[in-house]
């Protein structure tokens, strides 16, 4: 074989061998791409904070975020496992990795950044306070009144910030009871969930509305570990606001202000 032959056969081979690397690059790709499109996240919620997450006739999880969820999903492609958890361990079901996202009436707040990141917040609420019709409870007499509000909750550090007699429940059902039984004298919880229980309450009257402080509802992630699915949420979250769906929502729970 002569020289010239025995180069272009060697030319030949490695020329081969490049195709067959960037074949196999462009597979490992499609293939990584195809897996991203099965990823299914684990988003944790605490399903008794009624318009946004509860448990309906059939124990499925429904409720505004969830429909945000799926809406979500429409738009992106993005899939979503939703499971029941206590509010006050969502957190550290993030932190452990034992959920990807929570979701469940979760104000953003600066403590809270210090551990995770959020969304763009998407809805606005209010401290509500709540006490038994007839009842000499009052804003000038809180200090002296036992305030219950949900464990892990802004509104539970708000209750321990008014009075030394603040009661953690574990949820605002919960609370709800101890306030019909005469345990307590307040209840204090997001307004749109407080609105919710006094439909189911009418021996149960709000008296005070105050600013919750925080800058709203938003899904929250570990921090540092989601920036990208953050950002598509966030682009599907703008699309729903502007094409007047999120508003439908709303309507369909009773929260459009």
């Amino acid at each position: 074989m002569s020289k010239i032959l025995k180069f272009f056969m060697a030319s030949l081979v490695l020329f081969l061998l490049g195709c067959g690397d960037d074949a196999n690059k462009k597979n490992t790709a499609n293939n990584a791409e195809e897996a991203s499109k099965n990823v299914v996240y684990k988003v944790g919620s605490s399903a008794d904070y009624p318009p946004f997450e509860y448990l309906d006739e059939n124990n499925k999880i429904v409720g505004f975020e969830i429909d945000l969820l799926n809406e979500i999903t429409k738009k992106t492609g993005i899939k979503f496992d939703v499971a029941n958890m206590s509010f006050d361990g969502l957190i550290s079901a993030l932190k452990t990795g034992k959920i990807d996202i929570a979701i469940s009436g979760m104000s953003a707040t600066d403590e809270r950044r210090k551990s995770v990141d959020f969304t763009k917040p998407y809805y606005f609420s209010e401290n509500l306070f709540i006490r038994k019709k007839g009842s000499d409870v009052n804003k000038d007499n809180l200090k002296d009144k036992k305030i219950s509000a949900q464990v892990g909750t802004l509104q539970e550090e708000a209750a321990k910030s008014i009075t030394t007699k603040s009661i953690p429940a574990e949820n605002v059902a919960a609370a709800i009871m101890s306030l019909n039984a005469g345990k307590i004298d307040v209840v204090l919880t997001d307004s749109p969930i407080g609105v919710e229980y006094l439909k189911q309450n009418p021996d149960l009257e709000e008296f005070l509305r105050v600013p919750d402080g925080t800058e709203g509802f938003a899904m929250a992630f570990d921090k540092g570990k989601h920036a990208e699915l953050i950002k598509k949420i966030d682009a599907a979250i703008d699309e729903l606001q502007k094409s007047g769906e999120f508003d439908k929502m709303l309507d369909k729970y009773g929260l459009k202000k």
